[in-house]
């Protein structure tokens, strides 16, 4: 199938008064993938969104629910993520006691999984769990709020991450990363192996569509790039 390459817009940084608008340009410009933090207060700081906005906007198009669960034992949320409309779920391995009886149970509801790593969590915490991890999410910032600038050393992170896959014989499970992406750095992660690209502020804040086309771009010429070297 090959491994997928994806612009993920975090609607943390939208506007939530024209939040239905905002989706529909997205899908317009051509974003097949929406990236949706459910934070809990205890995780992290901040109280997000959960299920009833999930649910609510799942009525607006056909975009890909990558939900990222901020949150102290995700697990308790599988079954209403599911039912709101949440197509991938990713849970931090800080935050569940079981992480392998989580991902299965993700699995079991039909639903993708995903592993998130803060920038100081080492990679040794996927080492058990890649038969079940269909993405790895590698947080570039601290997380819990949006608008913070990218740690640097995590480009070398993205790079150990995605040698392990390869080496492990996942070449096509995806590295996702989330904090700080902008045009100025995307280049930066691409290179290091990154293939899902989660970005708030940078495609939300002006021109949605120039944005999301300035990105997309970027990928595609990166693409492009592999293909001939």
């Amino acid at each position: 199938m090959g491994r997928i390459y994806e612009l993920a817009p975090s609607i943390l940084s939208a506007d939530f008064l024209k939040l239905g608008d905002q989706l529909e340009t997205l899908e317009r410009c051509g974003v097949k993938w929406l990236h949706i933090d459910v934070m809990d207060g205890q995780f992290v700081p901040p109280v997000s969104f959960g299920e009833p906005v999930i649910r609510s906007i799942r009525k607006e198009g056909s975009l890909f629910f990558d939900c990222h669960l901020m949150t102290e034992e995700p697990a308790r949320f599988i079954a209403g993520m599911k039912e709101a409309g949440a197509n991938g779920m990713t849970v931090h391995a800080e935050a569940c006691r079981h992480l392998d009886r989580t991902l299965e149970e993700i699995h079991s509801a039909g639903m993708k999984t995903g592993v998130a790593l803060n920038p100081a969590t080492p990679l040794s915490a996927l080492t058990y769990v890649l038969d079940k991890t269909d993405m790895v999410l590698i947080m570039t910032v601290n997380p819990g709020y949006g608008g913070q600038a990218y740690i640097r050393g995590m480009t070398r992170k993205i790079r150990e991450t995605r040698r392990m896959l390869d080496e492990a014989g996942y070449p096509d499970v995806p590295v996702e990363v989330d904090g700080g992406i902008r045009q100025d750095n995307i280049d930066e992660v691409l290179e290091a192996g990154a293939s899902v690209i989660v970005s708030g502020s940078a495609v939300f804040k002006g021109d949605i569509c120039a944005n999301v086309r300035g990105f997309t771009e970027k990928i595609r010429a990166f693409r492009a790039a592999q293909k001939l070297s």
